[in-house]
């Protein structure tokens, strides 16, 4: 098969989570362990930091893959879902899978995929652990997919965990209270493997703190050692931050952060207490690696669409945050800046709860709602008519190319288009790939 019709396959032939939902979802380690089994247990033969929590683990992931690049070891980066191209999601020091790659791969192995039957994520884990093993890779962050007890990710014992925050989110898989979802997140925690806690939540501390206990881990409050602040006031159109780091004992110090968006300074904590985790164990990461690693985390990994800046005149900020907490966020930020009138163009997945998003947004925009390409994207008119229900203005547009051409026509220099709602929403945006 050639590439293209090896995508096909994979995506015709197993059950897809990110595009059909909770018909693609296989909760449990069976399937896993067994096409791991079946490979020799690649899982077995290199190093990882697993990431875990409901956001900010793709931030935290990818700057702490860009940190280890810098500091000489050979990295793995595995995060999900992919915004274009499928090879995304499986990284080597910065550079995509090789394509060819997984065609030879799937074709070894696809007799075992069609005796075990594995979910397409469960079959994307296997090929990142198998790839990581046979490139030799020095360390591996692998960012869990959904939850953490029973995602196909944690059939890996990593040397550090990460877990970066608890908020709402598929509250129809994890428990529809924040201990609940905390107890999923939980379940990557290993006998022995210490853990990091980006942020301390009084409403689910006690989780943590009882599964390291029963476990014997080492458990760490990263923002009761590091606290990071905006140490400049951010310009409307950056791409980067200055954040000011400090810590009990220490003098202040500045980290510059190719990442806008002001929740990364919730994410900086727990990479750094990371890092400390990471030479208490022996490896070599200099001040140098950090500040530089930081600074240019998107050059060195390839990472995008978070509060991503497309263009300017008028100002047009796209970003991937797609639940409760997420959306806070892109609102509070959007309040801080300067414009005539604002557009948000927006779509969602079915299985949100999507009137608590919706009652997050702010009333005075423009919308311009759309649908992503994926079957499960909620309806633009469906979108439109509940966003309508609580006091929200716009239109259907359909599909994201035509939303956002919408607004373009309209707006200003001196308006704010906004894009997102969703990461497969930004995932179509072109200027993305061009930024």
């Amino acid at each position: 098969m050639t590439y293209r019709e090896t995508l096909a396959y994979l995506y015709e032939q197993l059950p897809m989570f990110q595009r059909v939902g909770v018909a693609g979802f296989k909760p449990g380690l069976g399937n896993t362990e067994a096409l791991a089994a079946a490979m020799g247990h690649p899982e077995r033969r290199f190093k990882a930091i697993h990431v875990a929590g409901t956001n900010g683990k793709g931030s935290s992931s990818n700057m702490l893959a860009a940190v280890l690049q810098v500091a000489g070891y050979n990295v793995g980066l595995y995060t999900s879902p992919h915004l274009r191209e499928f090879t995304e999601r499986i990284k080597r020091n910065g550079q995509d899978l090789d394509p060819e790659y997984l065609v030879q791969w799937v074709a070894k192995w696809r007799p075992l995929f069609e005796q075990i039957q594995p979910s397409f994520f469960e079959m994307c884990v296997a090929l990142a652990y198998s790839y990581f093993a046979e490139q030799q890779v020095d360390i591996a962050v692998v960012e869990v997919g959904l939850g953490g007890r029973l995602d196909s990710t944690n059939i890996i014992t990593p040397v550090v965990s990460l877990i970066t925050n608890i908020s709402f989110d598929h509250q129809n898989l994890l428990g529809d209270t924040l201990p609940l979802i905390a107890a999923e997140k939980a379940g990557i925690i290993k006998p022995g493997v210490p853990v990091v806690i980006s942020q301390t939540q009084l409403a689910v501390q006690a989780v943590f703190e009882q599964k390291a206990r029963e476990v014997g881990a080492l458990l760490h409050f990263a923002d009761a050692r590091y606290e990071a602040a905006l140490a400049e006031p951010p310009l409307p159109d950056a791409t980067r931050q200055l954040l000011r780091i400090t810590q009990p004992g220490a003098a202040d110090h500045l980290l510059e952060v190719d990442l806008a968006g002001d929740y990364q300074r919730l994410n900086v904590p727990g990479v750094l207490a990371v890092l400390d985790e990471l030479r208490q164990q022996g490896w070599s990461l200099p001040e140098a690696a950090v500040v530089a690693g930081l600074r240019n985390v998107r050059r060195l990994t390839g990472f995008r669409g978070r509060w991503t800046v497309l263009g300017r005149q008028p100002l047009v900020i796209c970003d991937t945050g797609h639940n409760e907490a997420g959306i806070r966020f892109i609102t509070a930020q959007l309040t801080r800046l300067s414009y005539q009138r604002l557009h948000i163009v927006l779509g969602v997945v079915n299985d949100k709860d999507v009137t608590t998003m919706l009652g997050l947004l702010p009333t005075a925009a423009t919308y311009y709602f759309c649908q992503a390409a994926i079957p499960r994207a909620l309806a633009a008119p469906e979108l439109a008519a509940r966003a309508a229900a609580v006091g929200l203005r716009g239109l259907a547009h359909g599909p994201v190319a035509a939303a956002v051409a919408a607004a373009r026509a309209v707006a200003t220099a001196e308006d704010v288009i906004f894009i997102g709602g969703s990461t497969f929403v930004v995932a179509e945006i072109e200027e993305l790939y061009s930024e």
